[in-house]
């Protein structure tokens, strides 16, 4: 899964990451190193043919929802996402790149510790999770914008670190991710695990476990035997 992750790049980092103009890029977050569902988060997005560095909610609440309120759907299977009520309209016509700097998972060591870790690129450059998003109007008609992570099973060492991991995709497949024409057949062939030999991973402070939290140092590498005890 993914619970938590940190998205602290400037806007002109992001916009010429993603090759977006200033005419469209929308207000977004500030920088913030702990980022937790419901939270809004910067997500790049095709509107009018293209690419648009928008905000999104973290927690998709989909359009046909009763009420926002207590929605939970954070992550997505890649496994059945083409499949859940819930996913496989947007899936096929509302996808999303999210930029980050890397993302937290928390790992349980043999003497029964939880120790989270801090999981990035190799090459420190902008990672890109493969997300749906969704509108949802209220009786106001107020529109409320969300997202969910894909995310599929862990491989090699981060496998270690958790059973699962967001699908980060490679600058090679964002624009076919993005087209609202790519096929199905094309879609599923992009939902497939993280290459692991991309990541990097290492232990951090566990005050990322508090959403007040903030700051680039929540990143940092901390020694193992730093970490507190569970009990």
């Amino acid at each position: 899964m993914c619970g938590r992750y940190a998205s602290a790049r400037s806007v002109d980092d992001l916009a010429s990451t993603y090759g977006i103009s200033g005419d469209d890029i929308d207000d977004l977050p500030g920088a913030d190193w702990n980022v937790a569902p419901t939270k809004q988060v910067p997500a790049v997005v095709v509107r009018d043919g293209r690419r648009v560095l928008t905000s999104l909610r973290w927690g998709l609440v989909p359009s046909w929802s009763a009420s926002p309120d207590g929605a939970t759907l954070f992550n997505a299977r890649i496994e059945t996402v083409a499949e859940k009520p819930s996913f496989r309209d947007v899936v096929r016509r509302r996808r999303c790149l999210l930029p980050a700097d890397g993302w937290y998972e928390w790992a349980r060591l043999p003497d029964g510790r939880r120790v989270p870790h801090f999981l990035t690129s190799t090459d420190r450059g902008a990672v890109s999770f493969a997300g749906i998003w969704d509108a949802w109007r209220d009786g106001e008609g107020r529109w409320l914008r969300s997202v969910a992570i894909l995310t599929g099973e862990a491989l090699g060492h981060l496998a270690s670190i958790h059973d699962r991991a967001p699908v980060v995709l490679p600058a090679e497949s964002w624009g076919d991710w993005l087209d609202t024409q790519t096929s199905s057949g094309d879609i599923e062939a992009m939902l497939v695990p993280t290459d692991p030999t991309l990541i990097e991973a290492w232990p951090v402070s566990d005050l990322v476990g508090d959403v007040r939290a903030a700051g680039a140092q929540l990143a940092e590498r901390v020694p193992l035997d730093e970490q507190p005890t569970l009990f």
